[in-house]
C-alpha cells in the first residue's frame, strides 16, 4: 500500500503538470495493485493470516482498491477450486471453455459469439474491464442465485466510492481518472492473463464428473508459470498454481519453499513467459486427443476427416 500510494501521488503530480511520466509509472503501480489482489486472494482462502477475522477484514479493505467484493470473490473462487477441470461443473469462476463437440453443435450465431469472446482483444482487453468494473456488481451467474452476497458487494462499493470521492476532491476528479484508469486497466488485464495461462495450456486436464479427480485436476490441470524474479514478486508466486490448487491453504509467501522442497514440481506443466504466448489461440477442448486446440487446428482436422471420407 505504501509504495502504491507513493507512486500514485507522483503520477498525480505528473498529470497536474502535463508530464507523460505518469504513464510509465502506471506499470509498476499496476504491478503493486496485482500484488494487493493476490494478498486478497489468499485472504479469500483464509491462508494469509491464521485468523479468519483478520483474513476477512484485510480482504474487504483491499477489495475496495482492487474493485473486487471480497465475499463474492471468495465464494466464486472456492467453487473454481472445487470444480476446476470438471467438464460437468463449468460456469462459475472460470474462463468459458467449450469442447470441440459442443462448439460444432452450436448454431452459427453462438459459434460466432464464442469466437468473439475468445478473440485476444476481447479476452485480454475488453473482458478484464468488464469483469472488475461491472460483472462483480451485476446480477449475473452467482449473484443472480445468491442474493445474500449483495450486502458485501454494496459495502465494497461504498468503500470504493468513499475513497474515490476523498481522493477526487483532493486532486480533482479529472486527474483522478487520468491516474487511476491506466493502473486499473493494466492490472485487470494482467490478472485475467495470469488466470488464463494457469489453466488454458495445451496439455491441461479436463474430465467428466465420473472420471474427475481433485488431485489429478490440481496437478495436471494447473500450470507452473515460471516468471522472472521481479514478476514472481509482483504476482506473489501465483505462478506455482499447481501447488496452490493442490493445497490452497498454503500462503503465497510459502509457495517457493514448496518448490524448493519438492523440486519435481518445478518440471510439471512448466511454462515460461514466452511459451505462455502460445496458449492464446487454444480455445477448444478436444476430448479425443485430450488437449486444448485452436480453431485452426479443429478446422484442419475436420478437412482431413472429410478428405478421408
Amino acid at each position: 500500500m505504501v509504495p502504491l500510494a507513493a507512486l500514485w501521488g507522483t503520477m498525480a503530480i505528473s498529470v497536474e503538470y502535463g508530464h507523460w511520466t505518469a504513464l510509465l509509472l502506471a506499470v509498476p503501480a499496476a504491478g503493486l495493485l496485482v500484488r494487493l489482489f493476490m494478498i486478497q486472494h489468499d485472504c479469500g482462502h483464509y491462508s494469509f493470516f491464521r485468523s479468519r477475522w483478520a483474513n476477512d477484514l484485510a480482504g474487504r479493505l483491499i477489495g475496495a482498491f482492487t474493485l473486487t467484493p471480497h465475499k463474492y470473490w471468495r465464494d466464486a473462487h472456492s467453487i473454481h477450486h472445487a470444480t476446476s477441470g470438471n467438464l460437468d461443473a463449468r460456469g462459475i469462476g472460470d474462463v468459458t471453455l467449450l469442447t470441440v463437440r459442443e462448439y460444432a453443435a452450436l448454431p452459427l450465431r453462438r459459434r460466432l459469439a464464442y469466437r468473439i469472446y475468445r478473440n485476444p482483444i476481447v479476452l485480454f482487453g475488453i473482458a478484464p474491464t468488464y469483469v472488475f468494473v461491472f460483472k462483480f456488481r451485476l446480477p449475473l451467474d452467482m449473484l443472480r442465485k445468491r442474493w445474500q452476497l449483495l450486502p458485501d458487494i454494496l459495502l465494497s462499493n461504498l468503500l470504493t466510492g468513499l475513497i474515490v470521492t476523498a481522493v477526487g476532491l483532493g486532486v480533482g476528479f479529472g486527474n483522478f481518472i487520468m491516474v487511476q484508469a491506466p493502473i486499473t486497466l493494466l492490472a485487470a488485464t494482467i490478472g485475467v492473463w495470469l488466470f488464463y495461462v494457469q489453466h488454458q495450456f495445451e496439455d491441461t486436464h479436463w474430465a467428466h464428473a465420473g472420471a474427475w479427480d481433485f488431485h489429478k485436476a490440481a496437478l495436471e490441470g494447473s500450470s507452473y508459470f515460471h516468471l522472472p524474479g521481479v514478476m514472481r514478486w509482483f504476482t506473489a508466486n501465483i505462478g506455482a498454481h499447481h501447488v496452490h490448487h493442490l493445497c490452497s491453504r498454503i500462503p503465497n509467501y510459502r509457495l517457493a519453499e514448496c518448490l524448493d522442497r519438492y523440486p519435481e514440481l518445478r518440471e510439471m506443466n512448466r511454462l515460461t513467459l514466452w511459451q505462455s504466448l502460445k496458449c492464446v489461440p487454444l480455445s477448444l477442448w478436444d476430448e479425443e486427443q485430450r488437449r486444448l486446440v485452436s480453431f485452426r487446428t479443429m478446422k484442419r482436422r475436420n478437412r482431413a476427416s472429410e478428405g478421408r471420407a
